[in-house]
């Protein structure tokens, strides 16, 4: 995070002067000493006018947006353009939600990366209202994850990379690149 610093000619909001008792109203050396201490003040107190806004990574400052990535457990790349940062960090809680799930691997993979995808990753889940049914389909720990090109060109190595810092450790993921939407299978919607 970089340091904030004063702005040269940034007027005080409330000077100290004008709320000195009257007595000290015409007093040249008490209207100046205010004066530099407004000059210190100014800043912070306009920091503090604005401090709602901080904290909204839609009008937060740059170099704030990664400090309240943060705050939600959101790892920001330093090379994505600051809109990109902005939405993901106020939509981290939404994607926090999802994690280790097909819809929010697809989600921060359209976010991210701009890419469209399907996730293909066994048969679900299955239950059952009485003790000792067997359980349909193959336990499966490989996901096959494809992609295609969505409002971005689809980078191969950046969608590994982003498909294995988000998939559950249990998990073995494949990425497929595909020129275009895969063909609907049998019982898709």
């Amino acid at each position: 995070m970089t340091r904030r610093a004063g702005i040269p000619g940034l007027r005080s909001r409330y000077p100290m002067g004008e709320q000195l008792p009257g007595m000290y109203a015409d007093d040249h050396l008490a209207q100046q000493f205010t004066a530099g201490l407004d000059d210190v003040l100014a800043p912070i107190l306009s920091t503090l006018d604005n401090l709602a806004h901080y904290f909204d990574p839609a009008l937060a400052p740059e170099d704030f947006v990664a400090w309240l990535g943060t705050w939600v457990a959101t790892e920001l790349d330093p090379d994505w353009p600051l809109e990109l940062r902005r939405a993901v960090v106020a939509r981290a809680v939404e994607l926090h939600r999802w994690k280790g799930t097909a819809r929010g691997l697809a989600h921060r993979l359209w976010l991210c990366l701009g890419v469209h995808s399907r996730i293909l990753d066994g048969p679900g889940a299955t239950w059952s209202t009485r003790p000792g049914n067997t359980l349909g389909g193959e336990p499966n720990s490989t996901v096959r994850v494809q992609v295609w090109p969505g409002r971005a060109a689809v980078d191969h190595a950046q969608v590994t990379a982003l498909v294995d810092s988000v998939s559950p450790i249990h998990l073995t993921c494949t990425v497929e690149v595909l020129p275009g939407p895969p063909p609907r299978e049998q019982g898709q919607r």
